[in-house]
């Protein structure tokens, strides 16, 4: 972030503009999703003309990718955080679901659907694989009695998503079975499906935590 001390009147009017439209970006998508989302629509709402909208962000793309890294940069934080004190699985697992659940809005735009046409740039992917590479450290000691699986002679084939992190192919795999059932748990929960249903989303969350850290064999 830029030291607000040395930035001129016009520098903190712009930055002060960008994120009363990120702000009226943040309120199209919670409505009617990325997808939908319309600079000429914000313009209107803040009182500007469109072409006047466009000399802060160039175009939705743009607008997009801010916001993406936004929530990208906000959920390694908070899981830097989480593992200040050391690799902790359980807390990364708790962080996320905090985060998620203060903001599914922000949670959906990078792990709901794909945006039709839009392609992140690498600084924003960059950031992404900062996040998985405190989950791969977190999953560096997986039980000791964890058995080889076929997947793992493909994990090691098939690593690029790992970003050169030197974790063995159990290491791997553990992650992502970590990442992809809390995922799934968090993302039904945010969509409601377990609305009705009459049991502690909660609950759920943290009974699938113990069975992935092992904790519900003790």
């Amino acid at each position: 972030m830029a030291d607000t001390g040395t930035e001129t009147p016009r520098e903190r009017y712009r930055a002060q503009v960008r994120a009363e439209i990120k702000e009226h970006a943040w309120e199209q998508l919670a409505t009617a999703g990325a997808s939908a989302l319309s600079l000429n629509a914000i313009a209107k709402r803040m009182g500007m003309s469109g072409p006047a909208l466009y000399r802060y962000f160039a175009g939705r793309d743009e607008l997009i990718t801010e916001l993406i890294r936004d929530a990208y940069r906000s959920l390694a934080d908070t899981f830097r955080s989480a593992a200040a004190s050391g690799p902790d699985l359980r807390a990364l697992a708790h962080a996320l679901r905090d985060w998620a659940l203060h903001d599914p809005q922000r949670y959906f735009l990078i792990y709901g659907t794909p945006v039709p046409g839009y392609h992140a740039p690498d600084d924003v992917t960059a950031i992404a694989r900062e996040i998985m590479a405190t989950l791969l450290d977190a999953c560096a000691a997986p039980p000791p009695d964890t058995p080889a699986a076929p997947f793992h002679t493909h994990l090691d084939q098939h690593r690029r998503w790992a970003d050169g992190h030197p974790a063995e192919s159990a290491v791997l795999h553990r992650a992502l079975t970590f990442w992809t059932r809390l995922h799934g748990a968090l993302s039904l929960e945010l969509a409601g499906h377990f609305a009705g249903m009459g049991f502690d989303p909660a609950l759920l969350f943290g009974a699938e935590l113990d069975d992935l850290t092992g904790a519900s064999a003790r």
